[in-house]
């Protein structure tokens, strides 16, 4: 847990010390008031600590904990948004003031990443459908332009470091973000959109429930936007271009506009290729490289 707590300092600052060592008269506290049985840490991220527990009535449960408070009060906000479509774990319960919620466990839970891809873009296309069928709140500040500017100009900052200036210059930087202006100013079907729909980010809900999304950041905007990691994920393997049209497809998409959209989250993709991949991503890396030109 050292290294958890590491992390959280690295994100969160001096604030998060000590933070970790709190977990477990944390999980004592919430195992008591609401009634479940706290298991094994399981998974563990830069902004979280989840353990697996079992509910009250028996059912299989995780724990979710942050020291970023209202981070895990507006997932589970926006988790209650897409309650009705069934495609989203079941909020049992959750404390903002303690940086805690009580998740269904979804099971099997095996990652998209890792299940049968022939089935996978039908799959995609009946979550998406689901998701978006969800009508956005009256109100609902969150939209797809808010949520570029946030990437644009927290990832941006990245790109002096050498190993990135390297490969990623402004222009390609540039040229992603009028190609975002162009989409964003032609959008003539908004959703609520889950907003962050990588492959991580859905799981298998197993026979009769399909793939369910975790971890939402809700927002209005373009259908294609919940397709579009899914697809730029193509790279350096069957080819965004025809994963684009697989998916498209599959999903009842506008193709020219997903494809409109991997080029402009390719420079961003690329970013994480060079930071977490190695030797084996550089295929992919060259792909995502070609698609900011």
């Amino acid at each position: 847990m050292d290294e958890v707590e590491a992390l959280f300092v690295g994100r969160y600052g001096a604030a998060a010390e000590g933070w970790v060592g709190e977990v477990p008269g944390t999980v004592a506290r919430l195992a008591s008031r609401w009634g479940f049985e706290a298991g094994e840490v399981f998974a563990s991220g830069a902004s979280s600590v989840v353990l697996r527990c079992r509910w009250g009535d028996g059912s299989p449960a995780v724990l979710k904990l942050s020291p970023d408070r209202a981070l895990l009060a507006q997932q589970a906000e926006m988790l209650g948004l897409f309650a009705a479509s069934g495609r989203v774990p079941a909020v049992y319960a959750a404390d903002a003031e303690a940086g805690a919620m009580v998740l269904e466990e979804v099971r099997p839970g095996t990652e998209a990443e890792n299940m049968a891809q022939e089935t996978l873009p039908q799959q995609w296309g009946e979550l998406l459908g689901a998701l978006h069928a969800v009508a956005p709140p009256e109100g609902w500040a969150l939209d797809l332009r808010g949520r570029f500017e946030e990437s644009f100009a927290r990832i941006g900052r990245r790109l002096s470091e050498p190993v990135i200036a390297d490969r990623i210059g402004t222009a390609a930087w540039e040229r992603a973000m009028r190609r975002c202006e162009r989409l964003l100013e032609s959008q003539e079907e908004t959703v609520l959109l889950h907003g962050d729909l990588h492959l991580g980010n859905a799981l298998d809900g197993g026979p009769g429930r399909g793939l369910v999304a975790i971890d939402p950041k809700a927002c209005v905007g373009d259908p294609c936007f919940d397709a579009v990691d899914y697809v730029v994920a193509g790279a350096g393997h069957e080819g965004v271009e025809a994963r684009c049209r697989r998916v498209a497809a599959a999903c009842g998409l506008d193709g020219e506009r997903l494809y409109g959209w991997s080029r402009v989250v390719a420079p961003m993709a690329a970013i994480g290729h060079l930071t977490y991949g190695g030797p084996e991503s550089e295929p992919a890396l060259d792909e995502l490289l070609v698609l900011t030109r």
